[in-house]
């Protein structure tokens, strides 16, 4: 209702043009576009019969078999590298070549939930064919150092070989998750051999990265029927290059505003997806984790992948490359991580969900160990390439970055077996839990008295990009003093058996066939 001082101010225009104008201003305030409503519990029966704006989507999808691929491919490690798929069709959704951006919705059966819907759409004129939910930035051709080794924004023509690449170490998407021949002072005893052997039986196939893009590409396609500028990310172990076969799958939901990232946005947002997916019938038991960063778990029926999916955690997006990047840098880094993780999801200290490790933290564990040796296996990228690594860079040209970046060439020749036993006795016995934050990003550690962040924490392991605590998911005691006692009980016996069996029993580790 509005109060007869606003009626008389439309009465008095004087003139046919100032009448309009006045009813324009009288709509805009008897419909706010900006109005926000409080985030409560609770869905709209009707929420999903609201007519949003949309752009008429023609994409273009990822898809990751190189055999789909045709002419000259793009000669930078796509995050989705792409093919051409159907545009998608939203329903009850009127188009015409007079429409006036901004123009009146239809306001039958709404609920007060959608305005703020409307928050979360992505408006535009009809025919505009929406981004592309790829990356596409070009970087330059061949191997190059330093700050030239991170410049994303140089153009250069399209390799014309199918298997040309970027000069760097890190392969592209479209090559998989392949592994170079390890040098034979790697693999010169029991335990290094074995440790190699359980990595190739365990690690990722391309086929399994297939299963997780095609549910990937329909969850995009499906929820852009409500979100219409919507994209869909895969990341995680999936694409940083220590997934193994029975890995879940990561994905990120972002807008194409770039939507501020607040927890309570999080949860209305899968909310919403929530709702949708039990109309799909591809998906299976959706449930939505309200923790600091929410996220909504989810089976795909069809490939039985378990799935995250957060929404606009893009630092997620940018970890999954600078962890992408150290997967490749050096070629014992994936074995030694793959097995690592093996070891402690054995002994049920990598579980972040039970106050344990999760995998991210114990990646970061190994890479510090790996950094801070006497003579280091792997480098500090993000103090070696900073511009590879901006924390600011466009959340478009993070996969592009490090693409250049050329393998690290490390004086340190010990074995697989060496650096697992050196792994295990330095968390053991040479680490101080109760002093030290791990960082990553500065190749060393720091005393945890630097900020308030780490007082009080059992295990504090540096974020790279937005410098929390990983491992804030142990603060039970109990907890801790497990985690420290499969540290000292496994050096203790792998050091005297040096057999993997002694401490992970390979039979039982290994894939079924």
């Amino acid at each position: 209702m509005y109060t007869g001082l606003e009626l008389h101010e439309d009465i008095f225009c004087e003139s046919a043009s100032s009448n309009l104008r006045c009813l324009l201003g009288l709509r805009r305030r008897m419909f706010p576009r900006a109005y926000v409503f409080s985030h409560k519990d609770g869905q709209s029966e009707h929420l999903f019969q609201h007519i949003l704006p949309h752009t008429q989507q023609r994409r273009s999808e990822g898809h990751l078999n190189v055999t789909n691929f045709s002419g000259p491919p793009m000669n930078v490690p796509h995050f989705i590298p792409t093919f051409q798929r159907t545009p998608v069709v939203l329903p009850d959704v009127h188009c015409s070549p007079n429409r006036v951006t901004g123009s009146k919705r239809k306001r039958q059966n709404h609920s007060q939930y959608d305005l703020k819907k409307q928050r979360f759409s992505s408006p535009g004129p009809c025919n505009q064919p929406a981004r592309n939910a790829n990356f596409a930035s070009q970087p330059v051709a061949g191997p190059v150092m330093g700050r030239d080794a991170c410049n994303s924004n140089i153009s250069v023509p399209a390799y014309s070989s199918p298997t040309s690449k970027p000069g760097g170490c890190v392969p592209s998407l479209r090559e998989g998750s392949h592994q170079n021949t390890l040098n034979p002072s790697s693999v010169n005893d029991k335990l290094s051999q074995q440790i190699l052997d359980l990595f190739q039986a365990c690690e990722q196939q391309s086929d399994d990265l297939e299963k997780k893009e095609n549910c990937r590409a329909l969850l995009q396609r499906d929820i852009r029927t409500i979100f219409p500028g919507a994209r869909v990310f895969l990341g995680g172990s999936s694409l940083n290059g220590f997934g193994s076969r029975t890995s879940d799958a990561d994905l990120c939901l972002v807008f194409e505003d770039g939507m501020e990232n607040s927890r309570t946005d999080a949860v209305y947002v899968l909310s919403l997806v929530r709702k949708l997916f039990y109309k799909l019938s591809y998906i299976d038991r959706p449930l939505l984790i309200r923790a600091k960063v929410p996220i909504l778990k989810f089976r795909d029926r069809v490939s039985g992948v378990e799935f995250d999916l957060n929404f606009n955690n893009t630092v997620g997006i940018r970890n999954t490359f600078l962890l992408r990047t150290y997967a490749y840098v050096e070629k014992r880094v994936r074995p030694i991580i793959l097995v690592i993780k093996k070891w402690a999801n054995h002994h049920c200290i990598n579980d972040a969900s039970q106050a344990t490790l999760s995998s991210y933290t114990l990646v970061l564990m190994i890479l510090h160990y790996l950094q801070t040796l006497p003579e280091p296996v792997i480098p500090c990228l993000q103090r070696d390439y900073p511009e590879c690594f901006n924390p600011k860079m466009d959340i478009h040209l993070v996969p592009s970055g490090p693409s250049n970046i050329p393998a690290f060439v490390s004086k340190n020749q010990s074995s697989l077996g060496d650096l697992l036993l050196g792994f295990l006795k330095y968390y053991a016995t040479v680490f101080k839990w109760d002093k030290h934050v791990i960082s990553v990003r500065e190749a060393k550690t720091f005393p945890k008295s630097r900020g308030q962040e780490w007082r009080g924490k059992f295990v504090c392991v540096e974020e790279p990009f937005d410098r929390t605590n990983t491992a804030r998911a142990v603060h039970e005691k109990a907890k801790f003093d497990a985690i420290k006692a499969e540290f000292t009980e496994s050096y203790q016996v792998l050091r005297l058996r040096k057999d993997l069996n002694s401490i992970l029993p390979l039979k039982n580790t290994r894939p079924k066939t």
